[in-house]
């Protein structure tokens, strides 16, 4: 039976990591076992950020339709309330982009939600 060399697949292996590397500083992006540690690491920051970037433009979205909603005489919650009670179906991303970009939009969204909360 033949003996497996590893030659082709190591340099392979190595080769990947340090493309994932690239502009680490110092050792990190010139020590294969540095280096690999550093890429575990970043990937792993990598995979919690992905899940705190939701996180935070909720809240980002959040803050900005109380901003808007207060202009309109109405709480964050209050708005929200007063839209479900409405059957308004309109996500807080849109929301956010209405009370930025397009108040008048956004105050007769309020009004509905005034109204269904009377």
């Amino acid at each position: 039976m033949a003996r497996i060399k590893r030659a082709v697949n190591a340099l392979k292996k190595r080769r990947k990591v340090f493309k994932l590397a690239k502009g680490y500083y110092g050792a990190k992006s010139k020590q294969y076992r540095a280096a690999k540690q550093q890429v575990m690491k970043s990937m792993a920051y990598a995979y919690v950020g992905r899940k705190l970037k939701k996180r935070e433009y909720r809240q980002l979205w959040i803050a900005r339709i109380n901003a808007g909603a207060r202009l309109c005489g109405l709480s964050y919650s209050r708005l929200i309330d007063g839209l479900k009670k409405a059957g308004v179906d309109v996500n807080r991303k849109v929301l956010a982009d209405l009370a930025v970009n397009d108040m008048p939009a956004f105050e007769k969204l309020a009004e509905t939600a005034k109204a269904s909360l009377a």
